[in-house]
Order: C-alpha cells, then structure tokens, then sequence
C-alpha cells in the first residue's frame, strides 16, 4: 500500500513539488542579488566581504589578552600567562590583519592596487601598538565601577559580570579600529557589544577615562559624542542626535558633529535624553527622564520641571 499524505499526495509526489518550489525561490533570490550587486559594486567584480564570526573570534582573543586570568584558560600560571597572551595576540593579529584586508578591498570597489595588504598590516601594528593604552583606561573604568556602585564586591566581579564594563570594554577596542581606518570592522565590534549587553555605543564616540554605566540597557551614544572624565551613566540614559542635516539633493549630510559634549563628573541617571550639539557642564547631575536639548553651565542640576522651565526661558548657554 503506498502512504499517501492528508492531500492526498503521495511522498515523492510531495517531495518533487516542494523541490521545485524551491529552486523558484533560488532563482528568484538569485536575481535580487544580482540586481543589488550591481548596484552595489560599479565594477561588477565582487569584493570578498568581512566575516562578523571571525570578529567574534577576535574580539573573544582580544578579551582574553587584556584579562588573562578572567578570559583565558583557567589553568594559567604566573609562569604561563605570558605565554598564552603572545600566542592569543599573535593569533588575534593575523586575523585581523586580514579582516581588514577585506574591508579596504571592499572600499576600493573590488579593485586590487596591492596597497592594501601594506596598509592592513599598519593599521594592525598600529592597534597592537594602542592595547597597553586600552587596558590602562579599563582599568580606571573598572575602578569607576566599583566605587560608584555600592552592590559592587570586588574589581573581579566588575570585570567578570558587569555589562557596563562588557561594553566599554568592546568600545574601547572599536574605538581604536575606528580612529585607524577600519571603520567597517569597528561598527561589527560595536554591534556584537550591543548584542551581548543591550548597550549601544557608535565606535567614533569618544569616551575619556573612568567611565562608567550603571545596570546598562538601553543606553544609546552616538558616533561624534565626547564624554569627559569620570562620567556615569544609568540605564536608558541616550546621547544623541536632534536633527539631521542633508545636502541640496535632500540626502543626509554625514560626519558633522551632531551629538552632545558631556564634560568631566557629569552624572546622567535613567531614561534620560540629551540631543544635538551641545554642552553637559562639568559637575553637573542629569536627573531621569529628563528630555534636554540646550547646554547647560557647569555645576548643573537638572531635573524634569527645571529642564522644561530653562527651555521655556530660552535659557541655556
């Protein structure tokens, strides 16, 4: 007797029509990827594309580097931890180096000149150059974590369970890849941080030591912020742009300075919002909730009915 299904198609039946069924869709998915090819790439020749897995990779060996003991192999000694971090390193760099191999081919439209291996492995050595600079600023963030947090019980538990520190710790790393011309590469980094912690930080923010953000999700720092010393942030708190400029064709006009300043021993407690070009003075506390779009003097205290009454005024500096 031959099984038949509920339509009344026989298994073969079945199967021969949903493989056909398939090999539409294949067609069809084909076709749009060569229209947006096209679009895409003006030479027709397709570049080879960065992998987000193999930045992963790095980025886990580049954890381990800066915090052996935390993110390396739970049998290093004193006597081998030097060894895995040369091993690590080395590893890290070499893919790397090709990652970004990659992202300056793709940038060259797919047309090899043969500068760009030359110019991968100097923005490579470059970054290794910049990793003693890295862990000494997450040092002074993982000591602003555990003096600004009273629940905190030791540096270990920062580094290992704070996703402030997860976050910063990756920024840190982008922020570099970003400054040295691997834009691509950064944006990747930045965006495997938000996925983990729910904390979104644009790799070309720049964020001066000793910060700090408190719990964390939901937090949100645009691509021209800069954060002075010793700032904390809470959850939710969000740097961002007000408006967005575009040229005479109505496209958007990228690169300009567009997200706020926020100096030195400024604290922002959640949810709230500070948008545009503008200025946190030094001192100055940003209570939550607040919607803020005008700077403020140093020494501030800013909270919901003062923030609407300086707007009001057309207050502000």
């Amino acid at each position: 007797m031959n099984a038949r299904f509920g339509d009344g198609t026989k298994p073969a039946e079945a199967g021969d029509a949903q493989s056909a069924a398939v090999d539409q869709v294949v067609d069809a998915l084909r076709a749009l990827r060569k229209t947006s090819q096209k679009r895409r790439y003006k030479g027709g020749v397709l570049p080879e594309l960065p992998s987000r897995a193999a930045m992963a990779d790095i980025v886990a060996d580049l954890v381990a580097v800066l915090y052996p003991r935390h993110f390396g192999p739970s049998h290093l000694t004193v006597e081998t931890v030097d060894a895995f971090v040369s091993t690590t390193l080395k590893r890290a760099l070499h893919a790397l180096t090709e990652q970004i191999r990659k992202e300056l081919l793709l940038f060259a439209e797919g047309e090899e000149s043969g500068e760009e291996e030359r110019d991968a492995k100097r923005i490579s050595d470059a970054f290794l150059g910049a990793l003693p600079k890295v862990r000494s600023l997450l040092d002074t963030d993982i000591r602003a974590a555990f003096d600004g947090d009273p629940a905190a019980r030791s540096l270990d538990e920062i580094v290992f369970c704070y996703p402030g520190i997860a976050a910063v710790t990756r920024h840190r790393l982008a922020h570099e890849l970003f400054s040295l011309g691997a834009p691509m590469l950064a944006r990747i980094v930045a965006e495997i941080a938000h996925s983990e912690t729910g904390i979104d930080i644009h790799p070309g923010a720049e964020i001066d030591a000793s910060f700090f953000i408190d719990h964390g999700a939901g937090v949100v720092i645009g691509e021209t912020a800069r954060i002075g010393k010793r700032v904390r942030l809470y959850q939710g708190v969000t740097l961002g742009a007000k408006r967005f400029e575009a040229d005479a064709s109505g496209a958007l006009v990228k690169g300009r300075p567009r997200h706020p300043i926020v100096e030195d021993d400024v604290v922002v407690y959640a949810g709230a919002t500070i948008l545009g070009r503008i200025t946190i003075g030094r001192g100055s506390s940003v209570g939550g909730n607040v919607w803020l779009t005008h700077s403020v003097p140093p020494g501030s205290n800013i909270t919901q009915a003062r923030a609407i009454e300086t707007f009001d005024n057309g207050g502000g500096i």
